[in-house]
């Protein structure tokens, strides 16, 4: 089990830039500082001069000394602001006319100059920084908001969704020993169409995060036919969606199917035997938020994996959420899965 490790070793080897918004926390400041330390990337922090000096203070490290660059966003960029006025009203255009809400100049100062996020997403999508991590303090409601205003999500996908990297105690009967699950944090109950798009999204964080190639299996109480109605009927309607963009993206996947069909060979080869996946699935894609969160809370608790993320995906460009009781350790390894995250999205 040491899956943050090697990603953390892997984000060391790009060099890149991550904007921390929350300057105002002491674990932000202890992480950021050993981000430098350990020579894992270049942190850019936000807050203003007396905020970080009291988090500073509270954990005895200095940026400066570091060399740790820090923006004050409440002064304003006008750059930024700019921006963000354009990609506001571009995005409100497409709306009916009775739904829009156009904004000036002085409302995008005000969002900027008030909101970290907005300001450190407006940075990432004018590439002043690779990836946001923030949510120390910052709701997931937040984060979110602040993610489709600045960032948008990314071309071929309509909806952001969130996954977890499960770093299995013991392999799967087919070896895998990092497996990851979908959606577990953030669509409560999503369409078939949003169930494709979190598949695709989660397969994509899979191989960026691990370097390996995903199997997806599509969960459900069912197995290719063996229970119907509208539950059922979701996942099959999913399945035949994401389809064709697995095929051409060479990526196996499979669906309906019941867990121990996704992965147990034996009862894969009996329940699914035309099938793509015959229990060797890496990647499993949960019907809702509700089975999503009970599953990866199961693996974690019962079985003893170890759960990074949420990792948010299906963005433009590379954000993530952290959860408010994290360490500063947590915040190292959010900070080098967005790293990787976003170098995949430099590719694409």
């Amino acid at each position: 089990m040491n899956a943050i490790n090697q990603i953390i070793e892997n984000a060391s080897k790009l060099n890149g830039t991550i904007v921390l918004p929350e300057g105002m926390d002491a674990r932000v400041v202890t992480a950021a500082c050993a981000c430098v330390d350990r020579k894992i990337c270049k942190p850019i922090v936000l807050g203003t001069k007396d905020e970080v000096a009291l988090a500073e203070a509270s954990v005895g490290l200095s940026m400066a000394a570091r060399g740790i660059k820090v923006i004050d966003y409440t002064q304003g960029d006008i750059k930024l602001e700019q921006e963000f006025l354009e990609a506001w009203n571009a995005k409100e255009s497409k709306k009916p006319a009775e739904k829009q809400r156009l904004i000036d100049l002085e409302s995008a100062q005000k969002t900027l100059r008030t909101k970290r996020i907005y300001f450190g997403g407006m940075m990432v999508k004018l590439g002043l920084a690779d990836g946001l991590v923030a949510g120390s303090i910052a709701s997931t409601g937040d984060m979110l908001r602040a993610a489709f205003h600045t960032l948008g999500t990314e071309k071929g996908v309509k909806t952001a969704s969130s996954c977890f990297i499960m770093d299995l105690k013991e392999p799967t009967p087919a070896g895998d020993s990092v497996v990851a699950f979908g959606d577990c944090a953030v669509i409560p109950d999503p369409t078939s169409e949003q169930l494709a798009d979190i598949a695709i999204a989660t397969a994509r964080t899979y191989r960026d995060l691990t370097g390996n190639e995903p199997r997806v299996a599509f969960l459900s109480f069912s197995t290719k036919g063996s229970a119907g109605g509208p539950l059922v009927e979701k996942v099959q309607k999913a399945v035949e969606i994401a389809a064709p963009k697995f095929e051409a993206a060479g990526i196996k996947m499979d669906g309906e199917m019941q867990f121990d069909a996704a992965i147990v060979p034996s009862v894969g080869q009996l329940k699914n035997p035309n099938g793509q996946i015959h229990g060797n699935a890496n990647v499993f894609i949960f019907p809702d938020l509700q089975s999503g969160n009970i599953g990866y809370k199961i693996a974690q608790r019962l079985g003893g994996a170890e759960a990074i993320g949420p990792n948010l995906q299906g963005l433009a460009k590379a954000m993530n959420d952290l959860s408010r009781g994290c360490s500063a350790e947590d915040i190292i390894g959010t900070i080098a899965v967005t790293l990787l995250q976003s170098q995949s999205k430099k590719q694409s």
